[in-house]
């Protein structure tokens, strides 16, 4: 990963951090996209002053011209692009009979969306590179999740997006990874929307049990490196689910019911 331009959204907090940080000790070249400037203005002077060349470009990943400034800075900055990160990402709980439409709809501008106005404009120099697409994705986009509607419709919109695009690019020697961490101790709870479109604000989930957003991190810089075409961590709410998925749905479906509904004030319940 040694001098290797990297584009990470969603890169304030979180998983997004983590990898940037993962990334920065591999020696690789940095370019962070969140929508918070004051936060990217921080973790600018920060990369920078601990010898990673690193620029940060305020971007909301749900407007296509956002994203396309985002490609154009790292172009103009480091004239190539090796890996794109997809990992800008918002959550929602709350059951469908009662959530507002337009929460759905914010969910798939940031997570389809994003995915695939940063994609496009970054394409043509990842072709040019050989290089690497990554969307940090979820179990949620291999089974249902339920009061996760907007979440899970995302995701699984994510992955067939991502998956055409590997086979259209099967002689280019384009790579895309789709990464599932699992539950991940980050904050993606703690800003996940309600069913009006306000944040949950507290998660509903013992963080300290989860694995951190920094193993996550080292996990996705590895299976970038290797080329893997997925990448499914966690073995009871990762590989386990998506093996039962294949072969015992309906149990799946029980055991992922019973399992959401033990969350403090689940809409279950």
């Amino acid at each position: 990963m040694q001098n290797k331009v990297v584009i990470i959204t969603g890169a304030s907090s979180g998983i997004g951090l983590a990898l940037a940080k993962e990334f920065a000790q591999r020696g690789s070249k940095l370019v962070l996209a969140a929508r918070s400037a004051e936060k990217l203005k921080d973790l600018e002077t920060e990369f920078n002053n601990k010898g990673t060349e690193t620029i940060c470009v305020a971007t909301d990943v749900s407007k296509e011209a956002e994203c396309k400034n985002l490609i154009d800075k790292a172009i103009a900055k480091f004239n190539r692009i090796d890996i794109l990160i997809n990992n800008a990402g918002i959550s929602m709980r709350a059951l469908f009979k009662d959530v507002d439409l337009d929460v759905l709809k914010q969910l798939m501008d940031v997570n389809f969306w994003g995915t695939v106005y940063c994609t496009k404009y970054a394409l043509p120099h990842l072709l040019k590179s050989k290089g690497s697409v990554t969307g940090i994705s979820s179990i949620a986009g291999f089974i249902g999740l339920p009061a996760r509607t907007g979440y899970s419709a995302s995701k699984y919109a994510m992955h067939g997006f991502l998956e055409t695009l590997r086979v259209e690019n099967l002689k280019t020697g384009l790579h895309v990874l789709i990464a599932a961490p699992g539950f991940t101790a980050s904050n993606i709870r703690n800003t996940a929307l309600s069913n009006d479109g306000s944040a949950q604000g507290e998660s509903p989930r013992n963080e300290d049990k989860m694995m951190s957003a920094e193993e996550v991190a080292q996990h996705v810089a590895n299976a970038i490196k290797k080329r893997k075409p997925t990448l499914i961590l966690t073995f009871v709410e990762g590989k386990l689910t998506v093996w039962l998925k294949k072969w015992a749905p309906r149990l799946l479906e029980k055991l992922t019911y019973s399992h959401m509904a033990k969350e403090p004030n689940s809409p279950l319940q």
